[in-house]
């Protein structure tokens, strides 16, 4: 199985809502498409999903044009989806059944699901009793029930506490296991890089970025230095040419020029016998990577 997304446009008059983009999932494991609010996410979905028409460029799926409701598709989408006055259970057999399976065969997976995910006490209440972290449990039940192929997660973890969101996790990972193919929109970069192997970051409907994350990361190079120390370090940084980027009680962060320049703020914090509790010289992570290339002043 791939699934191919080539060159899709869209545009509500002059403004272009998606602007030529393009990815593929050759492979099973979790793609990630991110933006800011508005950069083009959800209608990129939604195209995928069939909901819209591009205006331009094609979806396939093994090379053929892609009709999403021919093949089986998870979907969980940001907003909530239920219908607020209906049992549970009625809403999620009847979703199923739209998906073409058999109700003995939709409320075996069901109840797997409502076991897995610990909301047997929800079964036969409405959907508006439920918290939004309730809700969000059902949503995935209807996305991944069917036992689609293709999996489109937005924003997973919305609403989620701690608890709950380790959860959703530990389920993402058995979907990986189980050799689908995820795309994953969200704003919680941490959760990004614990999951995708290739992302797209979109900026105002165009591509800014796209690739392989570690090799993004390598080309950066270990450019971020945090240093915690007993005493300040600040006059020691500014004599190697460093500015604090940011100061936590977790200790200060600095950009720097080359590895050289690290290492010589270190030797100094040495040789001056200052106690030293962290030093962290790394590559930049996702989140330090989705603000450069996607604040609200980036043009390109």
């Amino acid at each position: 199985m791939s699934v191919t997304v080539n060159n899709i446009v869209k545009k509500y008059g002059e403004y272009s809502a998606v602007n030529g983009l393009s990815f593929e999932l050759k492979e099973p494991g979790v793609f990630a498409l991110l933006g800011t609010n508005g950069a083009g996410k959800t209608t990129s979905i939604r195209i995928i999903l069939g909901m819209l028409a591009a205006d331009k460029g094609e979806v396939l799926w093994d090379g053929k044009p892609f009709f999403a409701c021919d093949k089986p598709i998870g979907y969980l989408a940001e907003e909530r989806g239920l219908y607020p006055k209906y049992k549970v259970i009625d809403q999620l057999i009847y979703f199923m059944t739209l998906k073409g399976m058999k109700k003995e065969a939709a409320k075996k997976a069901i109840d797997y699901w409502f076991d897995r995910l610990d909301v047997n006490d929800y079964k036969n209440k409405n959907a508006e009793q439920l918290s939004k972290g309730n809700q969000q449990k059902i949503q995935l039940i209807a996305a991944l029930a069917a036992n689609p192929e293709l999996i489109i997660l937005d924003e997973p973890l919305s609403g989620l506490d701690p608890v709950n969101a380790e959860l959703f996790k530990s389920v993402i990972r058995e979907e990986i296991k189980n050799n689908k193919f995820i795309i994953m929109s969200s704003h919680q970069m941490n959760t990004i890089e614990e999951f995708c192997r290739d992302i797209v970051i979109l900026n105002k409907g165009k591509t800014v970025l796209q690739g392989n994350l570690n090799e993004i990361k390598k080309g950066y190079g270990r450019v971020k230095l945090t240093v915690k120390a007993e005493g300040s370090i600040i006059e020691l940084a500014q004599q190697c040419g460093l500015t604090v980027t940011e100061e936590t009680p977790n200790g200060c962060s600095f950009n720097v020029q080359s590895e050289e320049q690290a290492h010589r703020l270190l030797n100094m914090i040495i040789t001056g016998n200052i106690p030293l509790i962290k030093y962290e010289l790394r590559e930049p992570n996702l989140n330090e990577i989705f603000i450069e290339k996607a604040g609200a002043n980036n043009e390109n």
